[in-house]
């Protein structure tokens, strides 16, 4: 279902683009390569000197993180493209190693908040690590698949994604017809 068509007519302004690639490795682990670009769609004027022109990057920022197959990040490795303060921006990037042991799916993202908040990081940088989550669940969502596939014969294991999201709660429709294993009915006051 798309958007609704705009009440008025408009003009572009700003945009953000954040992309998230990811590949398997020979090793056994995973690489999650997120990169957010901006740009503004009219020339201005920087106030570290300089002038951007409508469509040349304002930000340009490249995030890579390796992560082991319970999603704890082994490596990580940031990098600057453009900065509005140039040097002044990026000299941050080696800080993002800092994101080593962190695990993708137990509280990174207030982890990562109490690590590179405020002044202790970059905004933009931030903001990009926080898409991780959820792009490194689709990534070993067939890894995990094949995993269930090969164990049949052990007790079964909760899928991951269970309780993740409104749609995958364990008493809602989703789970009844999809993980009746795991269905729970719905709590009502009368069977709390």
């Amino acid at each position: 279902m798309s958007l609704p068509l705009p009440q008025s007519d408009r003009k572009p302004l700003h945009t953000r683009k954040i992309t998230v690639n990811t590949f398997a490795r020979t090793d056994g682990l995973w690489d999650l390569e997120a990169e957010l670009i901006d740009y503004k769609a009219y020339d201005f004027d920087l106030q570290a000197g300089g002038r951007r022109k409508a469509g040349e990057h304002i930000h340009h920022m490249l995030l890579r993180v390796t992560i082991d197959s319970e999603f704890t990040i082994t490596e990580a490795h940031a990098a600057y493209e453009a900065a509005p303060y140039g040097n002044h921006c990026s000299c941050i990037a080696p800080a993002y190693s800092g994101l080593v042991g962190l695990n993708l799916l137990k509280g990174f993202r207030n982890q990562v908040k109490l690590r590179f908040g405020r002044t202790a990081g970059c905004t933009h940088m931030t903001e990009l690590s926080y898409v991780l989550p959820t792009v490194a669940v689709q990534t070993m969502a067939g890894e995990r698949k094949k995993e269930t596939a090969e164990n049949k014969g052990d007790k079964p294991k909760k899928p991951f994604q269970l309780e993740g999201c409104h749609a995958l709660r364990l008493d809602g429709p989703v789970a009844k017809k999809f993980y009746p294993l795991w269905y729970q009915e719905p709590k009502t006051k009368s069977n709390k």
